[in-house]
């Protein structure tokens, strides 16, 4: 007979007992009746709720009868400010878009108190639906940093780059400049990374990319750019530089593991073999792309050729939502369609393009996208009780093509309670519908 064994449980902060979890990773599974265990920031333990019961004593225990737990989504491209725009130029084509509605009114309106209320604006949306990070593109990063760290949100903040001259700066170097002390301004704070984020290759001069090249390298900064958007982007780059916009890109530096290609819609073989060669991932955001008539990414394609792909909203003004649950509906049927195979994408390939695809574009999956001990609690429990979600026979499957974002009940960030029981816990849905109703009236001036 042993003696002196300590058999007293291990306190924790946290422990989230749930009818379903799926980790991510391993990949492909659904574990039943099992608990998470948190302490301080991160996971300490993945088991069966009997053991849990036993092992483990916490300070919090929340019990998730009829939900499927998993880690909180990661929203691979946003422009989150662009909120204050939602349904503002609606039915256009993506150029007339931007040069006739949206780059006019943001030339007359965007300032530091529109983007750090149109990211707030977005950071309870997507903190509602399950999105506990979001890689973010857009001017006036410190309002954009303060924003998010209200809201107790993870973000990626890009460093944005254009050749003109906006509200925000005058000429690429500005751009730079100004980005640059945003990062250093913010280095220490957690929940906050930086991005290089030249706007697209039509709005970016060789010179400037390859400085952003050299930034990327030395800073080892992912590069998060549109690419390949639309048609005539790839027509003109050929006019212009006598290649398409990916080969353009790579002859000066960036097709990377760093690169982030977001849309990468129109892509021919040699551009799929340029982005898996190098491994660069790719920001699928099919929602955006149908509402524009850009055209459907070959994702079946890409997923063959091993490249990373992960899932983005775009902005509330060309989506109209940040929902990640409508992202993979909607890539899912698009996959399927595009690829003439209604097995191309399944359910837990979108659960890991919504999560650790996502992560891993982002340089963070060490620490976020999938529930493996010793990453940070970024969490995210769906609700499978309603009558409108029965029956239900994968759990997997019902998270893709059955549940909505209301289902949503319950969100930490870094073991931290954000969304309890459908209510933000950090802000009065009141003062967000004051903040909205106060741009609507300056825009509509």
């Amino acid at each position: 007979m042993k003696t002196g064994q300590n058999t007293s449980p291990r306190q924790i902060d946290l422990l989230i007992h749930a009818r379903w979890i799926i980790p991510i990773e391993p990949a492909g599974i659904t574990l039943e009746n099992h608990s998470l265990a948190v302490h301080g920031e991160r996971i300490v333990d993945l088991l069966p709720r009997a053991e849990a019961e036993t092992k483990y004593g916490a300070k919090e225990i929340v019990e998730l009868g009829e939900h499927v737990l998993l880690p909180g989504f990661v929203n691979l491209h946003a422009h989150a400010a662009m909120t204050l725009l939602r349904g503002y130029a609606d039915d256009l084509p993506l150029m007339e878009w931007l040069n006739d509605h949206i780059w006019p009114a943001e030339g007359k309106h965007v300032d530091d108190a529109f983007v750090h209320d149109g990211t707030l604006l977005a950071a309870a949306e997507m903190l509602r639906g399950g999105i506990t990070c979001c890689n973010d593109m857009y001017f006036f990063p410190d309002a954009t940093a303060r924003a998010f760290t209200t809201a107790g949100m993870r973000a990626m903040l890009g460093i944005s780059v254009l050749e003109f001259p906006t509200r925000y700066a005058s000429d690429a170097d500005d751009y730079l400049a100004k980005g640059l002390a945003a990062r250093d301004q913010w280095r220490e704070e957690p929940l906050l990374t930086f991005s290089l984020a030249p706007h697209a290759p039509y709005t970016v001069s060789d010179k400037s990319f390859e400085r952003i090249a050299m930034l990327s390298n030395q800073l080892d900064l992912p590069v998060h750019i549109h690419v390949h958007e639309v048609k005539s982007e790839i027509d003109d780059s050929i006019k212009q530089y006598g290649m398409r916009p990916l080969h353009r890109l790579a002859k000066l530096g960036l097709v990377n593991t760093n690169l982030i290609a977001v849309h990468a819609v129109h892509l021919d073989d040699t551009d799929i073999a340029l982005l898996a060669h190098n491994g660069a991932s790719v920001a699928h955001n099919p929602t955006s792309n149908m509402k524009l008539a850009s055209g459907a990414s070959p994702v079946a394609a890409l997923l063959k050729q091993k490249i990373n792909v992960g899932l983005g909203t775009d902005g509330a003004a060309s989506n109209n939502r940040l929902d990640m649950l409508q992202e993979m509906r909607h890539a899912a049927l698009l996959g399927k369609l595009t690829a003439n195979d209604p097995a191309a994408l399944d359910a837990h390939t979108l659960l890991h393009m919504a999560t650790l695809g996502g992560a891993r574009a982002m340089g963070l999956a060490d620490d976020i996208g999938s529930l493996e001990i010793g990453k940070f609690a970024d969490l995210c429990a769906i609700s499978l009780q309603d009558w409108t979600l029965q029956p239900r026979f994968d759990p997997a499957s019902h998270l893709v093509y059955v549940a909505g974002r209301e289902h949503v009940s319950h969100v930490w960030v870094g073991g931290k309670c954000r969304l309890n029981a459908h209510t933000l816990t950090w802000i009065d849905g009141g003062k967000l519908l004051g903040i909205s109703n106060l741009w609507q009236n300056k825009l509509q001036v």
